[in-house]
């Protein structure tokens, strides 16, 4: 991605509250298919990592990443995701 789409996309996040958060429970395959469901339907998400998680994030990075998905921005503890959804009429115009 170019810095203009980030930047784009990262507009776009502002307004986004998270759909998901990652807890105690950590990273789990019932977790990353969430994610992905929640992309296909929207394509750019937030996910909240909570202060009480034990997440490895450059673990959770490469997962997402072996799965297509892009990591936009991490601000805090928020992470902004993307992934283009073939189920989607309306997409993300860059």
């Amino acid at each position: 991605m170019t810095t203009k789409q980030i930047a784009h996309l990262k507009s776009i996040a502002h307004d986004l509250k998270p759909v998901l958060q990652i807890g105690k429970y950590g990273v789990h395959q019932n977790l990353i298919d969430d994610i992905l469901i929640q992309l296909d339907a929207h394509e750019l998400i937030k996910v909240s990592l909570l202060k009480n998680s034990d997440v490895d994030e450059v673990e959770l990075k490469s997962l997402l990443i072996t799965n297509g998905v892009t990591v936009v921005s991490k601000i805090g503890r928020i992470l902004i995701l993307y992934r283009y959804s073939k189920k989607l009429t309306k997409h993300i115009e860059f």
